[in-house]
């Protein structure tokens, strides 16, 4: 570069940082402007020699991101600060140390945060983009300011895709659909997920989205007639009210509108709700919600609304924050029109997001908006050994989705993802409630705990202090925390039986004249062929290793044995990685769909599934039932392009399987005899009962009971414990 060029290229630099700080949307102090300074500084040397793929100045990128943050987003000077900085330790011979020095530990922070998601592997596999978004969220326990900067950061560069090769447009273009967008929707960053998503389908869908952008320009000046004609309608009728507001009209986004043309199978001229009208009024905290409502009746007096379509986000807000009134009416020309109406605090915050809440804050005060949002991500993260693609819908299905509203028995306000169950609501309420829960009420009516939930359903929690979850509930519960709690104390439960387990075993063994020692459980392991030391001690506990079982094996305890064991052993040696200490379910079942049916299959060669690893069935022409890892490359295309023919598998333990069992039993009647048998059964063994009836006649007595057993262990154990009680003559199982 000539020197001129180079002074040319250093004035347009200057500029631009002035710029960053006029558009700012926080007020900055003497001290931020400090920081902020300093901040350029350090990233104009360290990017002095970097230019990027269009030849500029690689120092416009995060000068770019920084008034992203600044302006659209409206974050602090930290934030900015940081957003100029986040390719330094990346890209440069500064180290987080350098930074941590400079800039103090929380600037240092999120410069690492950002500086780890830089360092993911790219790989077009939808799993390992599953494990990147994973590893992304794994960053806001530090600092939510992360996340933000790094769509930002993906918003520039979608903003500046042009100079590169078709191939990597299109990956780019894809992930920002996947992860990005939803992500900037679910902060409330409404503007920036829109402009992802157009941006998105300029790479992915060129040819659409250059129809579509045509179609908007040619037909803008009648919509703009439109608007005019709308708001001359009622604009009298606002105004002898003595509101002070401005209407605007806004055009539908390009990939709303190529949705909705795919959702109908339309053409772009069959669309009919192409545009939004808002009205945007000020007022006083006290007096909005009164006026939002007095606007709804204005324009409902000249157009027809659609109450289907009516949506009331002022007085119950979206978790993001986000308040208005939406209505959909009948505008001139016969055509549908949505509504928005909002007050100004309510269109800075659909604007800016969590920005706005805190914008006239300082301190701590101004993390509150961000931390509510936090907590609800934690949550998500509790279960953190979960396959990343399943974190992922997990987490889109907790965070992304549309949300119902509920109501607890005192009238309180609670909000679940769609398709919560009353589990889910119990969870939400506080861990023990849900640990407890042993019924519930949908509007004063006892329903199945996996029912799913809609809004306005008032919701009762029955408890009880014998009630606890079992394995049936991770079926019921929907949501990240539940699922979460139940996993946990189901692993407590398992190590408390394996405790007990374990002395049942030493008591047995002790009989046989034989030693619980390491040598002895790790010959029974393999005997049973088990994983671990712990997974034998349950089985006993729960009954499914029993008397005879134990038996066998020390009759087989001999010199022979143990040599041809040996042999066995270092023919097929034990993985080395097995945890001990930990349970680990023998995976040797597999069923299929909801009702667990056990069918014929073959496991398919692409990707090797092995008991244990989540998988799906494929129904093929010739081959029956394929069975594939959730993760296998061919995975998405499978169920994308034949999601008729797949099928749900999941492997179980089938010494978890639970079977239903009928014992009919007869005998002489005596006063509280059906008592005594109950509490026999539910209190005593812990045994579920299903179904329950007995009839009398003259003086004897016939019942049936529908019993749930884990083995037939149990089940001769409780038909010999009916047995011993007073009054019962014939226990037969049928």
């Amino acid at each position: 570069m000539t020197d001129v060029e180079i002074e040319k290229e250093n004035k347009q630099i200057a500029k631009q940082y002035k710029e960053l700080l006029r558009i700012s949307y926080q007020t900055l102090s003497d001290d931020d402007k400090k920081l902020i300074r300093s901040a350029f500084e350090i990233a104009v040397d360290a990017h002095k020699d970097q230019r990027r793929k269009s030849g500029e100045a690689y120092i416009f990128h995060p000068i770019a991101v920084a008034k992203i943050v600044a302006s659209e987003i409206g974050l602090d000077a930290v934030s900015i600060a940081s957003a100029l900085l986040h390719d330094v330790v990346e890209d440069t011979e500064y180290t987080l140390d350098d930074i941590d020095r400079m800039f103090g530990e929380t600037v240092a922070r999120i410069v690492d945060g950002l500086t780890k998601i830089a360092h993911l592997k790219k790989d077009m596999n939808i799993s390992q983009q599953a494990e990147n978004f994973r590893k992304m969220l794994l960053t806001l326990n530090d600092d939510v300011r992360v996340i933000i900067i790094k769509i930002a950061d993906r918003y520039h560069n979608m903003l500046t895709m042009d100079s590169m090769p078709e191939h990597k447009q299109v990956k780019i273009a894809s992930e920002t659909l996947y992860i990005y967008a939803p992500l900037a929707h679910r902060i409330g960053l409404y503007n920036i997920k829109t402009e992802l998503e157009d941006l998105s389908l300029k790479y992915t869908e060129p040819n659409v989205y250059r129809d579509i952008k045509s179609e908007i320009e040619d037909s803008k000046e009648d919509n703009l007639a439109y608007i005019d004609a709308f708001s001359e309608v009622i604009d009298t009728s606002l105004k002898k009210e003595g509101l002070n507001y401005i209407i605007k009209g806004r055009m539908k986004s390009i990939f709303s509108i190529r949705k909705k043309m795919k959702v109908q199978n339309v053409v772009f001229d069959e669309i009919y709700d192409k545009f939004a009208i808002r009205i945007i009024y000020k007022s006083d905290r006290a007096n909005e919600k009164f006026l939002a409502w007095k606007i709804y009746s204005i324009v409902t007096d000249h157009f027809t609304p659609n109450p289907v379509r009516l949506r009331d986000w002022i007085s119950s807000p979206k978790s993001t924050g986000y308040e208005a009134l939406h209505i959909t009416v009948m505008g001139p020309k016969r055509r549908w029109v949505e509504v928005q109406i909002r007050s100004e605090r309510m269109h800075e915050i659909a604007e800016k997001g969590y920005a706005a809440h805190f914008k006239y804050k300082h301190g701590d005060q101004k993390e509150q908006g961000i931390e509510v949002w936090l907590n609800r991500l934690q949550e998500a993260l509790e279960n953190a050994n979960t396959n990343a693609v399943d974190f992922v819908e997990e987490f889109k299905l907790n965070l992304y989705s549309k949300e119902i509203f509920v109501f607890t028995p005192k009238g309180e306000l609670k909000s679940l993802p769609k398709g919560a169950t009353p589990l889910d609501f119990a969870f939400s309420i506080h861990t023990q409630v849900g640990m407890r829960t042993r019924g519930a009420k949908v509007n004063g009516k006892l329903i199945p705990l996996n029912t799913t939930l809609n809004s306005g359903d008032q919701v009762e929690i029955i408890t009880s202090e014998q009630a606890k979850p079992n394995q049936n509930w991770l079926d019921y519960a929907t949501t990240a925390r539940a699922r979460a709690k139940i996993k946990s104390s189901l692993r407590e439960e398992k190590k408390t039986m394996a405790l007990e387990g374990k002395e049942i075993l030493r008591r047995k063994l002790k009989s046989q004249k034989i030693t619980l020692n390491e040598d002895t459980i790790n010959k029974m392991v393999t005997f049973f062929k088990l994983k671990t030391s712990l997974d034998l001690f349950y089985r006993i506990g729960i009954g499914s290793i029993d008397n005879q079982m134990i038996k066998d094996f020390a009759s087989s305890y001999s010199n022979a044995f143990i040599s041809f064991f040996k042999n066995k052993i270092r023919r097929n040696p034990a993985p080395e990685n097995v945890d001990k200490e930990e349970i680990t379910s023998k995976y040797d079942v597999l069923v299929f769909g909801k009702e667990e049916e056990k069918l014929d299959y073959t496991l398919s060669q692409c990707c090797n599934p092995i008991p244990g690893d989540p998988v799906f069935g494929f129904v093929s022409v010739s081959d029956g039932i394929k069975v594939h890892k959730k993760n296998c490359p061919n995975a998405i295309s499978l169920q994308s392009n034949y999601a008729y023919r797949i099928i749900s598998a999941k492997w179980i333990d089938s010494s978890q399987e639970e079977f239903k069992s009928d014992i009919m039993l007869t005998g002489i009647d005596n006063l509280g005899l059906v008592s005594q048998i109950t509490e026999m059964i539910s209190k005593n063994m812990h045994v579920n009962i299903k179904h329950l009836s007995f009839s009398t006649d003259g003086g004897t007595f016939k019942g049936k009971i529908t019993v749930v057993v884990k083995n037939i262990a149990i089940l001769k154990k409780l038909i010999g414990n009916l047995k011993q009680i007073n009054g019962i003559h014939k226990v037969t199982r049928l």
